[in-house]
């Protein structure tokens, strides 16, 4: 069992962990037990083209259950989605309500279309629609300069970071590029999304400021095609992302190395299917993280981070993934949940 790594029977009374054996007791499964995985990077509620009815939602959450996700954080979504809270056999979701971007500065569909000084009551109100969380759009490409570029001057940043905190509420924010960063970390931002423009001097701030990291390193695979598409019309943008994706593990494992909290999140529901938390949990070591830090990226350590147990103690929520192998021998197990257990009850 992790993360503690105990042999020993594990008990579900009343939707709970035990220790101590009923006498009806009835074995489910065998194998290795760890906290339910969390993917803290996804959309559920969204596609490439924007909202999706209530069906579609369902099977996207179904669909991260069934691969092991029991805690999701949604990023940004433009439907309402508080109905899943009422479905036992469905994953718990912390949402960020919707996204907030500048007008023709995100993907169509997709955020409130603001301006700088609309920012801190749209925070508010996002902060009071969500579940302690707000989004912003950091950067994205400028069509004016064709490149990356923020979307958020320094003065806007520092009253709604100060607005969202009073709500209760911690903001993280899409950012791709290196020219926004480092006002989005000086205005007190809570998490950075993506990250991969980050500098040496950055992740020793985000660092000692707590600032997390979610690097979604599924969607940085994108980035070649990204550059691909744009290379005709913004050949500046085409080479910044190239660029990128270049450096990329370089840039996370750096972050990594200073100390920055990493959490793994996919980013499904706009371009990459549901379902992929194992896959970016593999994909981290690949970034210099060791195995058992990017396990606990994926389970423990973000449940924690979001607020819920992270570890299987007496009288904690069941919510368990069983393996039939140790995924600390071997991540890809991951991919091959025995038995889903949320909420107490067996779903899988």
């Amino acid at each position: 069992m992790l993360p503690v790594g105990d042999r020993r029977d594990v008990y579900v009374v009343d939707g709970r962990v035990t220790y101590d054996a009923p006498s009806d007791a009835t074995t489910v499964a065998e194998g290795w037990i760890i906290p339910g995985l969390v993917d803290a990077h996804c959309h559920v509620g969204l596609d490439s083209r924007g909202g999706v009815p209530d069906d579609v939602a369902e099977k996207q959450a179904l669909t991260d259950r069934d691969a092991g996700a029991l805690l999701l954080r949604d990023c940004g979504a433009p439907v309402d989605t508080h109905w899943i809270d009422d479905r036992e056999d469905l994953p718990r979701i912390i949402r960020a309500g919707k996204h907030i971007a500048r007008p023709m500065r995100y993907i169509r569909n997709y955020a409130h279309e603001i301006e700088p000084d609309e920012l801190t009551a749209y925070v508010v109100q996002e902060a009071r629609r969500g579940d302690g969380w707000v989004k912003l759009v950091g950067d994205w490409i400028d069509r004016g300069v064709g490149d990356l570029a923020p979307l958020w001057p320094r003065e806007a940043l520092d009253a709604a970071m100060k607005a969202a905190h009073a709500e209760g509420a911690r903001v993280t924010a899409h950012v791709f590029g290196e020219a926004g960063m480092a006002d989005l970390i000086g205005s007190g931002i809570d998490c950075i999304e993506h990250g991969t423009g980050l500098t040496v001097d950055l992740v020793d701030t985000m660092a000692a400021n707590g600032v997390a990291l979610v690097p979604t390193v599924k969607n940085i695979e994108e980035f070649p095609a990204y550059a691909a598409q744009a290379e005709a019309k913004f050949p500046e943008y085409a080479a910044t992302m190239t660029g990128l994706f270049e450096r990329r593990r370089e840039t996370i494992g750096a972050a990594y190395e200073a100390g920055v909290q990493i959490y793994a999140g996919t980013d499904a529901g706009g371009v990459l299917p549901h379902g992929l938390v194992g896959e970016e949990v593999q994909e981290l070591t690949a970034y210099g993280m060791s195995t058992y830090d990017a396990l606990a990226a994926g389970s423990w350590r973000a449940r924690e981070w979001l607020g819920l147990n992270a570890t299987l103690e007496e009288g904690a929520p069941a919510d368990l993934v069983v393996y039939p192998s140790d995924p600390l021998a071997d991540l890809g197990v991951l991919s091959t949940p025995a038995r889903i257990i949320l909420r107490g009850r067996v779903v899988r």
